[in-house]
């Protein structure tokens, strides 16, 4: 009988998750799986769970939250043969929508286990993982005015997250007249860049802004490369342009865009510029961060995009 612990975090997004928590337990144990349930009580606690039951050999391990706590558990499993599976049970999701996963509705709270019938009929890919120092991290990473904007925003309160995507948009536009200029050295592999720059992302998917915008749309999750994109320039008006281009999708054929690919990235600043790994402040410049190939098992859903992956995947464990 295959085991494996379902970690939760209680306070995550908009919907009430314990509702239904026993129910998406149940939905695995009926299919023949152990399932542990284990709440998350303190920031980082879901490392500490994850790392506990990949030690004891378990083989998968559900994180029902948002994407913090998906960071939580990735790093808690990086480099062991413990697969990771996501419930989408918090405001932004981005990895959710990544895999196409239904969103939460705001009057049925069963949605998880939707969740879990894609989950079932899903395979087990490889997924690269970035590493900032001692920290893993899934999505992106970056400089800028998404690093300024988590040092402002985070962390959010209860109100603004029962808000969802409205509430975070609203704090984000009133910031945005704010933005200062950076100057930044930029080396990635081993070229080098140097300007004033609005942004510096370095993405290890397709999806950006939350997940509500596709920034690297022929990007692969196993291909041992970031896509890392630097936009150049400075004020309200340069950025709200970029941001529209993304939005049409011709922000790739813009000339003054440059996008990269690079193993090791780091980002060197005239003045400290703060930077952010997966929304979570990481400090300030200088930073450097280094991909790690196919570091994390995922547990893939049935809805995901056919071309997001190079390698084929594997079925679940039965």
């Amino acid at each position: 009988m295959p085991i494996g612990t379902l970690i939760y975090n209680p306070t995550a997004g908009p919907l009430n998750v314990m509702v239904t928590i026993e129910k998406v337990a149940d939905f695995w144990r009926e299919r023949g799986w152990q399932m542990h349930v284990e709440p998350t009580r303190y920031a980082g606690h879901a490392v500490e769970l994850a790392r506990f039951a990949a030690a004891a050999g378990q083989e998968m391990v559900i994180a029902a939250g948002g994407d913090g706590t998906l960071g939580e558990v990735a790093n808690g499993l990086a480099h062991s043969e413990t697969t990771l599976a996501l419930l989408p049970a918090g405001t932004g999701n981005s990895f959710a929508k990544e895999l196409k996963m239904p969103r939460a509705q705001p009057f049925n709270r069963n949605h998880l286990l939707r969740d879990c019938e894609l989950l079932w009929r899903g395979r087990v890919q490889q997924m690269d993982l970035g590493c900032q120092g001692s920290r893993f991290w899934v999505l992106w990473a970056g400089a800028g005015a998404d690093g300024y904007l988590v040092k402002q925003i985070e962390p959010r309160s209860r109100l603004s997250k029962k808000l969802g995507p409205v509430g975070y948009m609203l704090q984000i536009l009133r910031l945005i007249p704010k933005l200062p200029p950076i100057q930044a050295t930029i080396h990635v592999d081993n070229h080098r860049y140097q300007d004033t720059f609005l942004l510096i992302t370095i993405s290890n998917c397709r999806l950006f802004a939350g997940g509500e915008l596709v920034l690297s749309p022929q990007a692969t999750l196993d291909d041992g490369q970031f896509e890392v994109w630097l936009f150049p320039g400075h004020g309200l008006a340069s950025i709200l342009r970029y941001l529209w281009q993304i939005r049409l999708g011709t922000h790739t054929h813009n000339p003054d865009i440059r996008q990269l690919t690079g193993q090791q990235i780091s980002i060197e600043s005239n003045s400290p510029l703060y930077y952010h790994t997966d929304g979570d402040l990481g400090g300030t410049t200088p930073m450097h961060t280094t991909i790690h190939p196919r570091a994390l098992r995922v547990l893939i859903p049935d809805s995901a995009p056919g071309d997001l992956f190079q390698q084929t995947g594997l079925p679940l464990p039965q």
